[in-house]
């Protein structure tokens, strides 16, 4: 390794090394200011091939990046980075792996605290335990790959707390009250219709095209999601593999999503068939709600909506979970209130079979031992 001045005045690093599989190859740095920014850098560099941890955090935290991002979402990543470069590097980036404690730790935790958004309110106990379960991801990282020999944030203990949502959902009476306000509009009519009657995520209907719909089979295939990344639109796998299904509309849907297909009659089979963002629907959430009158919910609280209805309609968590893309194990976890209680009907259950007359096999009554 060597370190060059340039005619301009400013540093480069030449560096040969070999990568894991053994090739030599050979990487160049410029544009250090001083000498010793380039040794920095050097020394760094030659921490991180070694596997060191006596790296910084913001050297590790680069190696963690080339180990995980290949095998994330585009949209985990950047959330993943926006915790890092804002929450975590700018405390705990120039302090060596393997020195950060427990009681260091705590001291950031002290620093989160007291941090505040731009409206001038203090981070919400979710985002406290979101970030912290970052810092504790990446220290986990280094315990199992780099032989790290404990997780410092882990010893620190929790921050924040888990915020439950209050989930609110409409009735089909309000739903409806909420359609007819939207169809001076048609896109955003159609884009509710399906929100509301297959319970589909706004990504996974925002990525729809006319080649998703069988009409025939009055069947919706969900397979991809959108997402609005970097000022670009950009379609990816859904949420999960669950999430990967077929949906049956019902026929009055089916009807109204074949009229919908043919008032955007130049529409290629790959195209999407709602261009706009979530922005618009939570944008057009409002307008509706505000008009006829029915609470405010979320955009998302429209699913809710479709599993509450399908629940009231006497389906079972299964059933409801293979439609709407999550586990039946899930469904009842977060809609465990919804569900009729089959408690009082057990227990008459339990007295009518205990009242049966069962045939003694002793000739009835208790045998008599005198």
């Amino acid at each position: 390794m060597a370190i060059y001045k340039n005619n301009n005045g400013t540093w480069y690093v030449m560096i040969r090394y070999q990568d894991w599989t053994g090739a030599r190859k050979q990487k160049c740095k410029r544009g250090f200011a001083t000498r010793k920014e380039a040794a920095d850098w050097e020394l760094q560099f030659k921490l991180q091939k070694k596997a060191s941890l006596d790296m910084t955090m913001e050297s590790f935290c680069a190696l963690y990046e080339e180990d995980v991002r290949p095998s994330l979402k585009q949209s985990t990543w950047l959330t993943k980075e926006n915790i890092i470069q804002k929450k975590i590097l700018p405390y705990l980036g120039q302090r060596k792996v393997s020195e950060i404690t427990a009681k260091d730790v705590m001291d950031w935790h002290n620093q989160m605290r007291k941090l505040k958004t731009k409206t001038g309110k203090l981070l919400s106990p979710t985002y406290l335990k979101t970030i912290h379960g970052q810092l504790s991801t990446i220290f986990n990282h280094a315990v199992k790959y780099y032989d790290l020999s404990t997780n410092p944030a882990r010893k620190a203990g929790a921050l924040g707390t888990e915020e439950g949502k209050e989930m609110l959902f409409w009735t089909k009476e309000e739903y409806k009250l909420f359609a007819e306000e939207m169809m001076d509009k048609p896109l955003s009519y159609y884009a509710f219709q399906l929100l509301y009657w297959c319970g589909i995520r706004s990504g996974e209907l925002l990525a729809l095209t006319p080649a998703d719909f069988n009409f025939k089979k009055k069947t919706l295939r969900i397979n991809k999601s959108y997402q609005r990344l970097q000022g670009k639109d950009v379609i990816t796998t859904p949420k999960t593999k669950n999430s990967i299904r077929t949906v049956v509309m019902p026929q009055f849907l089916c009807d109204e999503m074949q009229d919908c297909l043919k008032l955007y009659y130049s529409l290629k089979p790959d195209d999407r068939i709602f261009p706009v963002t979530k922005y618009y629907l939570n944008h057009e959430m409002e307008r509706g709600c505000k008009a006829c009158g029915v609470k405010k919910i979320r955009v998302h609280d429209l699913r809710h909506s479709h599993v509450s209805l399908l629940i009231n309609m006497g389906y079972t968590a299964l059933a409801i979970g293979k439609r709407v893309g999550h586990s039946a194990e899930k469904i009842t976890y977060r809609y465990a209130h919804l569900f009729p209680s089959v408690q009082l009907d057990m227990a008459e259950q339990l007295d009518a079979e205990n009242m049966k007359e069962e045939p003694n096999e002793m000739g009835g009554g208790l045998a008599n031992v005198s």
